[in-house]
């Protein structure tokens, strides 16, 4: 029979491998800013804010913090990594006040973990209350984020359109935090279970909107078709990740 934590630990490298490739979504976005050696419109916000996000998680599966959450580790670790490179592209591709405030952002990212994880590792002196403390503060944090997607929802019923609500980002933040879900729950960790469970939520309420609004949406762009109109717009949606919030 297989026990539960090699269905646990299966579970959370599905949740790795889908967390990484939302982490990976905005490549798309930097490449552009890349080319055009300007970030444009763009803000850095959703990238300072999921690096805060990935090095709070990283301080909390630490064995001296929260042991045998080697998984919540690797993927949040992957996400600092690749989250640093996007705001050093930005840093580097932005001028004058954006570039100022990426680096002002960036260094209270990085003042912020630097204190929390100090205080508690000297502060504390028993794993369940260094989870506590870490634990709490992620969730709010994680919470925050999965606020971020409400207003594209909202524009989504406003305007009886999907169209900028990215279907298989919709479907990756579902799994993404069903997964994530799941693994929290076969050995219950409640600082996991609680922002996974409200992305879950947030996710099929999106793939409902989905579901009401396909053929509308599809009325919509032939009509404009037909009127020769053009343009494109883009919407950045922070989910788990959606642009990738979901860490673990």
């Amino acid at each position: 029979m297989v026990s539960s934590d090699i269905i646990r630990t299966a579970v959370g490298i599905v949740g790795n491998a889908i967390s990484l490739g939302l982490f990976l979504s905005p490549v798309p976005t930097f490449v552009r800013i890349c080319k055009k050696k300007s970030v444009e419109e763009f803000s850095v916000i959703p990238y300072t804010a999921t690096l805060l996000n990935c090095m709070l998680w990283v301080v909390y599966g630490l064995p001296v913090v929260h042991p045998n959450s080697t998984l919540v580790i690797t993927i949040n670790g992957a996400g600092t990594a690749i989250e640093l490179c996007y705001v050093a592209l930005y840093v580097v591709y932005s001028a004058g006040p954006k570039r100022v405030r990426a680096l002002l952002l960036l260094l209270a990212d990085l003042a912020f973990v630097a204190a929390v994880a100090t205080v508690v590792l000297l502060t504390f002196h028993t794993h369940e209350r260094r989870s506590l403390v870490v634990g709490v503060l992620c969730v709010v944090f994680c919470i925050m984020m999965y606020l971020a997607p409400l207003s594209v929802m909202k524009m989504v019923i406003q305007t009886k359109s999907v169209e900028y609500m990215p279907l298989f980002l919709s479907m990756a933040s579902f799994f993404n935090a069903l997964c994530w879900s799941i693994y929290a729950l076969i050995r219950f960790d409640i600082f996991i279970t609680i922002p996974n469970g409200l992305g879950l939520l947030f996710a099929i309420a999106q793939l409902v909107l989905h579901v009401i609004y396909y053929k509308s949406t599809r009325r919509q762009i032939a009509e404009r078709k037909a009127k020769g109109e053009g343009g494109v717009v883009e919407v950045v949606v922070s989910n788990g990740s959606s642009k990738p919030t979901t860490m673990a």
